[in-house]
């Protein structure tokens, strides 16, 4: 028989189908027998005042192996990361109204990018995983569209955990945002060529610097640090960088932070003509490019420390040859985070997926972190599977 119980009746043994009150503020995460009087506390202390039971499996001995977990219907990470998707697609339709505007001579409308831009803020100060996850769902064939947004978010993420106030935080996203809008008036020849541009070829890309600093320039409402921001991303500390050679202390910090942002992305993406490289590997390209004073060097520290060892959304090959997906930093063990095994790679087949917290299973380790391409997958598919399995 299937009865509501209050709280107070409960007792160990019993199978709890529902909370029915309050409704909708917890749910069960599977029916399950009551295993211990600490459980049955844990509900008090929740709040829980009603619940579903199945008299006909109350049980004299409870299984010890099972347990009742509860959770808040506060959004879960996969809501969380659907929203960022949604943001990230309404960002590239921005954007893309933006390199139109460009190409004509109209002015930017800087009132749906700073409208955009603080979505992105909201959920990066609410929760960064969600939108670093989210970066990782790329198209090789939208790299136009898709940078900016993407430099956008991680100097977003980056000047969160550097602790700068939020209105300089809006400023460097909305900068950040329109940094590559002159590329539009590049030829698509040089932009999307897949071999090794020629000396006229490469001073044709380097002028899209000069024509976003001028198109920035005459929007109005715009920032002077949005300017500076999006004036210095290709400048470097030993003065060889464009469009004009500042160096040293002539770049400031957010130019000197923009930079890295728009090397990391554009090392991870894949484009028509070529596979984007791994966190990890994008990570000592940075630090070698800091060894020849192109980086501010305590800056990239930074900025690895800001999205992880192993950032979140990255995929690892764990040693039971399987894949997983990075869902969450252990601070205190940053080589060892907390991921979701998804994939065996022998047979090649998707696979239960498991939790894993790395920090408490030490028969567990990461081999290497890899990209999902290499093994005939995408993240679209995974993040899809994921949700499916959540």
């Amino acid at each position: 028989m299937i009865v509501e119980q209050d709280i107070s009746n409960v007792r160990v043994g019993m199978y709890v189908l529902d909370i029915t009150y309050p409704k909708g503020k917890f749910h069960l995460t599977k029916a399950s027998w009551l295993e211990s009087e600490g459980v049955i506390e844990n509900l008090r202390s929740k709040g829980v005042l009603r619940v579903l039971i199945d008299t006909s499996k109350t049980r004299d001995e409870p299984l010890s192996a099972l347990s009742l977990v509860i959770e808040s219907t506060a959004p879960s990470f996969t809501q969380q990361v659907e929203k960022a998707r949604q943001i990230f697609d309404e960002s590239k339709n921005i954007q893309k109204k933006l390199f139109h505007a460009a190409k004509n001579g109209f002015s930017l409308d800087l009132n749906s990018v700073s409208k955009v831009t603080d979505e992105s803020i909201e959920i990066i100060f609410n929760n960064p995983d969600a939108l670093s996850c989210v970066l990782n769902i790329r198209h090789k064939d939208e790299y136009l569209l898709e940078h900016s947004v993407a430099v956008s978010v991680l100097i977003t993420m980056f000047a969160f955990h550097m602790k700068l106030e939020r209105e300089i935080v809006s400023q460097l996203a909305i900068g950040a945002f329109l940094h590559d809008v002159g590329k539009i008036m590049v030829p698509d020849a040089i932009l999307n060529k897949p071999g090794k541009l020629t000396d006229n070829e490469f001073n044709i890309m380097k002028s899209h610097a000069t024509h976003s600093i001028n198109t920035i320039k005459k929007t109005p409402g715009v920032s002077a640090l949005s300017l500076e921001v999006a004036a210095q991303h290709h400048e470097k500390l030993n003065g060889e960088g464009y469009p004009n050679g500042l160096k040293s202390n002539e770049i400031s910090i957010y130019g000197r932070m923009i930079s890295i942002c728009d090397i990391f992305d554009a090392l991870t993406s894949s484009r028509c003509y070529k596979k984007g490289y791994s966190q990890v590997k994008a990570f000592s390209i940075l630090r070698a490019l800091a060894k020849e004073n192109q980086l501010d060097a305590d800056l990239v520290d930074n900025f690895i420390q800001c999205l992880g060892v192993y950032p979140v959304g990255a995929i690892v090959q764990l040693d039971s040859n399987r894949l997983a997906i990075v869902e969450s930093h252990n601070k205190k063990n940053p080589v060892r985070p907390k991921v979701k095994a998804f994939y065996r790679l022998d047979p090649k087949q998707f696979e239960m997926a498991q939790n894993i917290d790395l920090a408490s299973m030490e028969t567990e380790h990461i081999v290497k972190c890899v990209r999902a391409d290499e093994f005939d997958l995408n993240m679209e598919q995974i993040i899809e599977y994921l949700a499916r399995e959540g």
